[in-house]
């Protein structure tokens, strides 16, 4: 046990979450994770499932031209395989929402807009560390997981230099290509070491397995004609023998440049049948842009303890295609593009200290988000003629009310190895919160006014209130043997509803030319709570020198759901039972030195529960299809080839609609060159026609079968050249 506490107090050396991660050897039960507990730790010392993405495997997958939401989505078995645009709306794990950070900094916000995946070029990605279920450690939106992206940092040496160039196409069309390009500089001593990177991906075209073109999504928005570019920057510092230091700065821009657009006919004549056309063009386009700083200290006797200090600013500005809001008259309706934008201020602090065969983490976090909102009104003149393809700006009004939320949180953590096998985990989180809200005037009486169809509106009173939220959690873990381990836990996550979507509405009555508040939901009498979610898990996973698996029971529940009366016009906290339950596991087979073969698998059965007491299958729309993975691989030292295959289940529903699954294969080969390294893999290796899953719930949304009939990419070869020198 003294050699245990002795290790554990060396892996202390590093720092809080991410920035002070090592990139470890192959997945182990020793291996480091910051993930489960926010200090670096075993995963033999996490009472959950963890899922660790590194090394050969995860470059691999990225340089056959997988985005980011993709590949977590075919390796990690909880999460559901991913939609293919911009959106990662639905992709959950277990059936719950996930928190996604980069080196620990949150990409979540109280506004949900499911971009959290369109944030990181993967020529900056060094791991990825996943946490299934939900958890009290990390706060707010980790209901169902969490995912950290972890950065590349610079070595000790001399200059370092990377570079990466890919092309990838289906061959359908000249237009069918996408380019990536990467290029980093890195070194430095045992005081400082840094890296520079710069990382650009240019798409064209999309095709499906028929060869026709894909057709974008003009309500989340679509990946196609899309330009990103990501600029990311570390430095390391080592102030002494006890103190480090370390800063990194992100410039992230995903934005759209093309001139197709989706012809709706004049007047929206053919919206049932659209068409892909040249000739689109608007003051307005669907964007990403971020910029992120984030400060890490960690000082390794700080009274006595390991102190971890984490600072960070994010700011990000997402911007929506035109999207038509027809009304009862022309006047009224409107083509209207939002831009929201998402301010986040973090500061994180954290004690550890270890007393005898007892480990103590505790510590406070403060945050503070800002949201603003506008929608970009469009000159019907062109607009409506064009069949949207033509927007011209004639003015701006604002689409949600402008809030702040501001939280601070204490938690307390405990570990204690009760005996040589057994260890014991428990730890509670409080939270206190406070939203305040600005007046808003409703979008639709804003436009009509702006147009002089009214005189004027009131103004929704905005306000302030607060909440509070407990969260709990405890584990166990005991060892079989050496390599082998059962654990439990019981756990609760949090979240609140999108405060702009809850508050901000009213009811108008048009009087004398006026737009006349009639009633609206006043917040400073409504609060806006904390929502909870419990989650209980059984699990067992394994590491040995030829295979290795994990697999893990869980069952997840909630009582409470807030539900905007429109009647009333306030937030209801009601009885609405919904509960997710299943089974994930992954087997990984090493047969030899050159083969290797496994898979993963999910079930999941996601239920609400009816006013007489019985459990109903919840709406395909917001449930997890389950999902299986396999693969074999060969390698040797300069070659190496991976057949894989995913497939998700169909799923349906009491109300009668259904999800239907498909199945892919990717072939991924690489070949060690004299300077460099070649990547060749082609994905969707039988050209398999398959509607996404995003695309048939944006239909049940939304209607419009045509237009929202959004297939998934044909087979698609990829060649990566990448160097290092």
């Amino acid at each position: 046990m003294a050699a245990r506490l002795t290790a554990s107090r060396t892996l202390l050396s590093l720092a809080m979450a991410a920035p002070f991660a090592v990139h470890a050897a192959p997945t182990s039960l020793d291996e480091l994770v910051v993930v489960g507990s926010r200090a670096p730790a075993q995963i033999s010392q996490i009472p959950g499932s963890v899922w660790v993405l590194e090394d050969e495997e995860l470059e691999e997958q990225f340089r056959s031209g997988q985005d980011l939401k993709t590949v977590v989505g075919k390796l990690v078995p909880s999460m559901d395989l991913a939609p293919e645009t911009r959106t990662n709306y639905g992709q959950n794990m277990r059936g719950r929402s996930v928190l996604v950070m980069i080196d620990g900094v949150s990409l979540n916000g109280s506004r949900g807009l499911s971009r959290q995946f369109d944030s990181i070029d993967p020529f900056n990605v060094e791991r990825i560390e996943v946490l299934s279920g939900a958890t009290a450690v990390y706060g707010g939106g980790s209901t169902g997981g969490i995912v950290n992206i972890i950065t590349k940092k610079g070595r000790e040496g001399d200059a370092q230099f990377s570079t990466e160039v890919g092309v990838s196409s289906g061959f359908n069309d000249s237009e069918d290509r996408k380019f990536r390009f990467g290029q980093s500089i890195a070194g430095g001593n045992e005081t400082i070491k840094g890296r520079l990177a710069i990382a650009t991906e240019d798409n064209g075209a999309m095709y499906d397995g028929d060869g026709n073109p894909i057709m974008p999504d003009i309500s989340q928005t679509d990946l196609q004609y899309n330009r990103s570019v990501d600029v990311l920057g570390s430095t390391q510092i080592r102030i002494n023998e006890n103190q480090s230091l370390d800063l990194t700065a992100q410039l992230y821009n995903s934005r759209y440049q093309g001139d197709q657009g989706v012809s709706l006919g004049p007047y929206l004549s053919e919206i049932n049948n659209p068409e892909i056309r040249d000739g689109f063009s608007s003051d307005r386009v669907p964007q990403t842009e971020r910029y992120m700083f984030n400060l890490a200290w960690q000082h390794l006797d700080f009274l006595g303890h390991t102190a971890y200090i984490q600072a960070s600013m994010r700011n990000e500005e997402s911007g929506f295609h035109p999207y038509p809001y027809q009304r009862a008259t022309l006047p009224q309706s409107y083509f209207g593009a939002s831009r929201q934008d998402t301010r986040q201020y973090l500061l994180k602090g954290l004690l550890a200290k270890d007393f005898g065969s007892v480990r103590l983490n505790y510590g406070i976090d403060l945050d503070r988000e800002d949201f603003s909102a506008n929608q970009m009104i469009f000159d019907n003149a062109t607009a409506f003629p064009s069949g949207g393809m033509t927007f011209d700006e004639e003015f701006t009004v604002d689409r949600y009310p402008d809030y702040r939320v501001e939280g601070i949180a204490a938690y307390f953590q405990a570990e204690w190895q009760a005996t040589d096998r057994l260890q014991l985990n428990a730890g509670i989180r409080q939270r206190h919160a406070r939203l305040e809200m600005e007046d808003f005037v409703g979008t639709q009486q804003a436009v009509e006014v702006e147009r002089g169809l009214a005189t004027g509106a009131d103004a929704i009173p905005g306000g302030e209130n607060d909440y509070d939220v407990t969260l709990l959690n405890a584990g166990a873990i005991y060892n079989l043997n050496d390599d082998q381990q059962v654990w439990t836990n019981v756990s609760q996550g949090f979240e609140i509803p999108d405060p702009g979507k809850v508050a901000g509405r009213g009811n108008y009555t048009l009087s004398g030319g006026r737009y006349v508040l009639t009633d609206s939901l006043n917040i400073d009498d409504n609060s806006v709570p904390g929502l909870k979610t419990n989650q209980v898990e059984l699990g067992w996973r394994t590491y040995r020198a030829r295979w290795d698996a994990q697999v893990a029971a869980y069952y997840t529940w909630s009582d409470k759901e807030a539900v905007t009366n429109r009647t009333s016009l306030t937030v209801d906290v009601v009885d609405n039972k919904t509960r997710d339950y299943g089974l994930e596991g992954s087997l990984t087979w090493r047969a030899n030195e050159q083969w290797s073969l496994g898979g993963t698998g999910h079930y999941v059965r996601s239920e609400i529960e009816d006013e007489d007491g019985n459990w109903q299958k919840n709406l395909v729309t917001a449930a997890s299809l389950p999902n299986a993975t396999a693969f074999v691989q060969w390698r040797d030292s300069q070659n190496s080839a991976r057949l894989q295959g995913s497939h998700a289940f169909n799923i349906d529903d009491d109300a009668g609609d259904e999800i239907d699954g498909y199945t892919t294969f990717d072939l991924l080969t690489a070949r060690e060159l004299p300077l460099g390294r070649l990547n060749f893999s082609v994905t969707n290796l039988l050209d398999k026609q398959y509607d996404t899953v995003w695309g048939q719930r944006a239909q049940l949304f939304y209607g419009f079968e045509n237009l929202f009939d959004f297939k998934g990419q044909g087979r698609t070869y990829t060649l990566t050249y990448s160097v290092d020198y």
